[in-house]
């Protein structure tokens, strides 16, 4: 039994008295700590590791106090166990040095054995789990087959993703093929995380938003929908799809526990456009996190007041930014801990 499910209750839309907070990438680079790990080793054996994966997770834990924690790992590694090589290259990020081209590439993609090349996440889950000792929730993660896409046609970040949505134009059937593999692959991946433990789920659609609606439909919510229709059988799952406010009305209806809301669109808006009886989740600007701690505090009053306090998480409308002062992530977290309905 959670000793605090706050998290839990409010993905099943219960009355709380306050909203839950947690921060999406809390374990990350504005912690010193995290630096220390950072620089003593690389990325992909911090993802790797499960005691190093395991104290990552727990330092914003320690030291900020949200009311979950999210596994530290990584979107990419599922490409990694599906047989394609991923980098993290300084300055440049993710770095694929073979991108998928044509079926020949295709034929290479494999749906792995989690256990046999994922065992390290698992291991990871049930050494966080047992450092948690049922204190607060655990969420698992995997990005969407579309974003991982993404990266595995264009080889790198980018802004505009042009090679992958070229691939998706151009080889639709190529593209569907590799989308298919990546979404039976993340079905078996999120089974075994909730196998192993965490208390729900978040799929990242990361770039979800440069699709066009129609596009959206084809080439990510189709298969989200797939992995969304096998999981929410056995967890609390959340969507967060950057930039897809033209599809929070479907979303709603997919069967999902929350809809994670970036911070172009308001409350009123996210709230009218889901229907009005989803769980949401948001939306504070990360970049408003370097504002004086007391505007701090006055707008995630707000922002709760906007929302409500029920069917509501209190999030950032995207992953925090390197350069934001501990200090003013505490009180991010503290308003929300001592915020008082009106």
């Amino acid at each position: 039994m959670l000793k605090n499910d706050l998290l839990i209750r409010a993905l099943k839309g219960e009355v709380v008295s306050r909203p839950p907070v947690w921060i999406m990438r809390q374990a990350g680079r504005y912690l010193p700590e995290f630096m220390k790990l950072k620089n003593k080793y690389d990325f992909f054996t911090r993802c790797q590791t499960p005691e190093l994966a395991t104290k990552i997770t727990l330092l914003p834990i320690n030291q900020i106090g949200p009311d979950a924690a999210i596994l530290f790992s990584d979107i990419l590694v599922v490409l990694q166990a599906m047989n394609l090589k991923v980098e993290m290259k300084d300055g440049i990020g993710p770095w694929i040095p073979n991108p998928i081209k044509n079926k020949k590439d295709i034929k290479n993609i494999i749906i792995p054995n989690i256990k046999e090349k994922l065992g390290y996440v698992l291991e990871a889950i049930k050494m966080t789990q047992n450092e948690l000792n049922q204190s607060i929730p655990l969420i698992g993660f995997a990005g969407s087959p579309w974003t991982l896409l993404c990266y595995a046609v264009q080889g790198q970040g980018s802004k505009t993703f042009d090679k992958a949505k070229a691939l998706c134009f151009e080889q639709p059937e190529i593209a569907h093929q590799l989308l298919q593999k990546i979404t039976d692959t993340t079905i078996l991946y999120l089974k075994e995380k909730v196998t192993s433990g965490v208390n729900a789920i978040q799929l990242f659609d990361s770039w979800g938003g440069l699709l066009s609606p129609s596009d959206y439909d084809t080439f990510s919510w189709f298969y989200l929908q797939q992995i969304i229709n096998e999981i929410k059988k056995i967890s609390p799952t959340i969507v967060f799809a950057k930039g897809c406010w033209f599809a929070l009305n479907k979303m709603s209806k997919s069967g999902v526990s929350a809809l994670g809301i970036d911070w172009t669109c308001s409350a009123q808006n996210s709230r009218y456009l889901s229907g009005g009886n989803i769980t949401l989740q948001g939306n504070f600007d990360p970049s408003r996190l370097l504002s004086p701690i007391p505007e701090i505090k006055k707008q995630v009053t707000q922002m709760i007041n906007e929302f409500g306090k029920d069917k509501y998480i209190v999030n950032l409308g995207h992953g925090i930014l390197p350069n934001i002062p501990v200090s003013h992530v505490q009180a991010f977290i503290d308003s929300v801990k001592q915020y008082q309905s009106k």
